[in-house]
């Protein structure tokens, strides 16, 4: 499944709703937490369970839930049990704990996003990402983690770089989807690709998104390059040739390559062909 571009959207939102249908994002969310006031809950609650039940959105479907702290968290899950919703993504997770609570009240063979979006979840992302079952990806929320740290601005996120590399190697190390943060300057295109690029480097899947300006950006930088692909394909050819019979490295390009970066090509050129089957 791709996950380049995540897109969050109120589920108050009708022509949001609407919209999303159509828009090339790999993942739609419907937004009940910080999208949606207190007093809107109940209807954003039966907006997006009537759209689940509609379908026919071109990007994967999922849903925001409430954090379990909060009143609306039992009601969200109950409501959207009958669905047939596959995806739920839950805000603030703070321990392994929070994630067995959620897997025992999840829809039926619906996965489950975390959010990672506080001290307390930084240093327990471990504990998190290892609880298996229906964890399937970790989400970085990046203005809440920045709010509990108490770090200032920074125009290359330095206060939390230590934190988006703990997320991606907590998900490598227990095979789950990891999600870097939104971007909030919505007018500011070539940020935003700066960024995401950032994001790319560090490992992560995709990126969270705020408005549908965004996706382009998003799917370009977590997409393979043609380039990048004939590259991989130069790998898997040059440990296909004789020289490379039963050896672990081998000279290729001005360098040594060895078995790890053949299978990094195969795996990047799995990755594009999915890409190219979305075009």
């Amino acid at each position: 499944m791709l996950t380049r571009s995540v897109l969050f959207l109120p589920a108050s939102n009708a022509r949001a709703i609407d919209k999303a249908r159509t828009l090339s994002c790999d993942v739609a969310i419907l937004d009940l937490e910080d999208a949606v006031a207190p007093e809107a809950k109940a209807e954003a609650r039966a907006a997006a369970v009537q759209a689940v039940r509609d379908g026919g959105f071109a990007p994967r479907l999922a849903v925001r839930i409430n954090g379990l702290d909060t009143p609306w968290a039992h009601d969200d899950l109950a409501a959207l049990a009958d669905t047939g919703i596959d995806l739920i993504v839950a805000p603030k997770v703070e321990t392994g704990a929070d994630i067995h609570r959620l897997a025992a009240r999840l829809p039926r063979r619906a996965d489950l996003w975390a959010m990672i979006e506080t001290p307390l979840a930084v240093l327990n992302l471990n504990a998190i990402a290892s609880v298996g079952g229906p964890l399937k990806g970790l989400v970085l929320g990046v203005n809440d983690l920045a709010k509990g740290l108490g770090t200032g601005p920074s125009a290359h996120r330095e206060p939390i770089k230590p934190w988006m590399a703990g997320v991606v190697a907590a998900a490598r190390a227990w095979g789950l989807v990891a999600i870097d943060g939104v971007f909030n300057a919505i007018d500011d295109t070539d940020r935003l690709t700066a960024e995401a690029a950032q994001g790319r480097l560090f490992g992560f899947d995709g990126k969270s998104l705020i408005h549908p300006s965004q996706i382009d950006a998003a799917n370009a930088a977590f997409s393979v390059s043609d380039a990048e692909a004939d590259r991989a394909r130069a790998v898997v050819a040059a440990f296909e040739g004789p020289d490379a019979d039963d050896k672990g490295a081998i000279r290729h390009d001005g360098g040594m390559i060895e078995r790890l970066h053949l299978e990094a090509a195969q795996a990047l050129l799995t990755r594009y062909a999915a890409e190219q089957a979305t075009r």
